[in-house]
């Protein structure tokens, strides 16, 4: 039976600046990067979460993709449309702070909602927007 997701995929718009924003901005670790003719299997995770990682997927044609649906996606992807989250933090506040220090870009401070808990929200580099979440109790 299936216990457990170990991959999704985060579509972006170049590997190269993902991977440096995941890291070098967010913190997440490179689980794997092989090449395969033009093909690129591109993964990141979080330290304390390894059995989890996310494939950083180039916006292109290819075995999986279609021009018109690259392009399709492309869009989607640069307009907010599409993302990944939330993303659970012990202070939103904080994380807000230092992420916004580092120049994450975004669209919603940390913000008190009514449904228990406190959220930010923020855009990768290709446009993925992402939330960030803390629990209030």
């Amino acid at each position: 039976m299936i216990n457990r997701l170990s991959v999704a995929t985060l579509w972006v718009t170049d590997q190269n600046e993902a991977l440096r924003f995941y890291t070098e901005k967010l913190g997440f670790e490179i689980r794997a990067d092989f090449t395969n003719g033009d093909y690129r299997w591109l993964t990141v995770g979080l330290k304390n979460q390894p059995d989890m990682e996310f494939q950083l997927a180039a916006l292109k044609p290819s075995h999986a993709l279609t021009q018109a649906e690259a392009d399709q996606l492309t869009q989607l992807v640069q307009a907010g449309k599409l993302g990944i989250g939330p993303w659970k933090t012990d202070d939103c506040q904080q994380t807000y702070e230092t992420l916004q220090a580092r120049g994450v870009e975004f669209v919603q401070p940390a913000t008190d909602r009514p449904y228990g808990i406190i959220e930010a929200i923020f855009k990768d580099n290709s446009g993925n927007l992402m939330v960030l979440s803390q629990d209030k109790h």
